[in-house]
């Protein structure tokens, strides 16, 4: 699926979901009204999901003229008018909320993830996603993470291999397990530990990403002196605004944080509509 079907997949869901077999409210309005529109951001953000946004109105009027103030990715403050819209009242109505639930979830995950950047700012450490992400969403989310500033890890569990304590176990150990995954052809592999013999077990195993779990900062010092860049290491669990600077400071290469995509909090947008034309 290339990049604009995936969006028209999201948005076809989410105009499904809304309207359903038609939007009886807007249905009162002259089919023939025209309307102007303006979206007006109420707090500080990271302004993201303008290709939903636009997808929305235009998958009901094709015709709809949209004019951006801010480009995708952009510092937006409160009261700024970010787009102007002009096209049939009854198809930007019915629209309106499904773009406006893409625009604002977008912006927060990248409004989030641009935090969390500026707080490892000096480091050498990567901000990642993950795939906790909302159910049909992911594509999205992880489109704002990028405009946020941070990093994607895999897609699913088709584009990458990431081995964790049951894999290890049903494929009979550490070394079996890394011996299989080396064998997938062009599919990177990363193995999970949980404590410094673990680390040295899949150091010796030939691991060249992997990710730990749950240590503590004395740990992530410990196991990047132990590495010494022999693999890339990846912190996990426990990360969250008021720390992830420290762990960063550890000096590993890549810090995944969950609460991008899981925890987030809507930006507060409003859209002002006048119809300004009647047959």
């Amino acid at each position: 699926m290339d990049w604009s079907e995936a969006v028209r997949k999201d948005v076809r869901a989410a105009l499904e979901e809304d309207v359903g077999g038609g939007d009886v409210t807007a249905n009162l309005i002259p089919e023939d009204a025209v309307a102007h529109a303006a979206v007006i951001s109420r707090e500080p953000a990271v302004l993201c999901g303008t290709t939903w946004f636009e997808s929305c109105f235009r998958m009901l009027d094709p015709g709809v003229e949209i004019v951006w103030h801010f480009p995708e990715g952009s510092q937006i403050a409160p009261n700024d008018a970010l787009c102007t819209l002009k096209g049939n009242a009854r198809a930007m109505l019915t629209a309106e909320r499904s773009a406006l639930n893409f625009l604002q979830l977008l912006s927060g995950v990248a409004t989030k993830t641009r935090k969390f950047v500026e707080a490892v700012a000096g480091t050498h450490a990567l901000v990642m996603d993950t795939r906790k992400t909302l159910p049909g969403l992911r594509l999205a989310q992880k489109h704002a993470v990028r405009v946020g500033g941070g990093s994607n890890q895999r897609m699913g569990l088709h584009d990458a291999i990431l081995i964790k304590e049951n894999h290890i176990a049903a494929c009979g150990g550490v070394k079996a397990v890394l011996a299989a995954a080396a064998k997938v052809p062009d599919v990177p592999a990363q193995i999970e530990v949980e404590s410094m013999s673990e680390l040295e077990e899949a150091l010796e195993a030939g691991a060249k990403l992997i990710l730990l779990d749950n240590f503590d900062l004395d740990g992530l010092k410990r196991a990047v002196q132990f590495v010494a860049g022999r693999a890339v290491l990846e912190a996990s669990g426990g990360v969250s605004l008021d720390t992830v600077r420290s762990i960063a400071l550890t000096g590993v290469d890549r810090i995944s944080v969950g609460e991008l995509t899981k925890d987030v909090k809507a930006i507060d947008l409003s859209m002002r509509l006048k119809v300004s034309q009647i047959g």
